[in-house]
């Protein structure tokens, strides 16, 4: 029963992982791919924790309030890069990391 207790989460996390790898495989394409560097780092790092944490809850593991910590840093560190940069899938990468990040905030609390 806890991806019904954590649905909401579940869902941005999901949402969060889809469009920090597209984020990822777009910037790959882009002409200045040196100035996506740290784009492309971030990306991967928060779709894994995203995904980790979202099997983690579907377990319901006793670490939601540490995992949930470290997903909102890994989030807003990644939309904070995306933000940065114009390209349409840098822009909904950081609101999808930062929907996410509001969400797994709620668990930390």
């Amino acid at each position: 029963m806890s991806h019904e207790k954590y649905s909401s989460v579940i869902e941005a996390l999901h949402e969060c992982m889809e469009a920090c790898n597209h984020c990822y495989t777009s910037c790959l394409q882009e002409e200045n791919v040196k100035e996506m560097a740290e784009c492309i780092r971030l990306d991967r790092e928060c779709a894994d924790i995203c995904a980790f944490l979202e099997q983690s809850l579907t377990r319901d593991t006793p670490y939601v309030k540490e995992l949930a910590q470290l997903c909102v840093k890994a989030c807003r560190d990644c939309g904070d890069e995306c933000a940065k940069h114009n390209h349409d899938h840098c822009q909904k990468c950081a609101e999808a990391c930062q929907r996410c990040a509001d969400e797994c905030e709620k668990l930390v609390l």
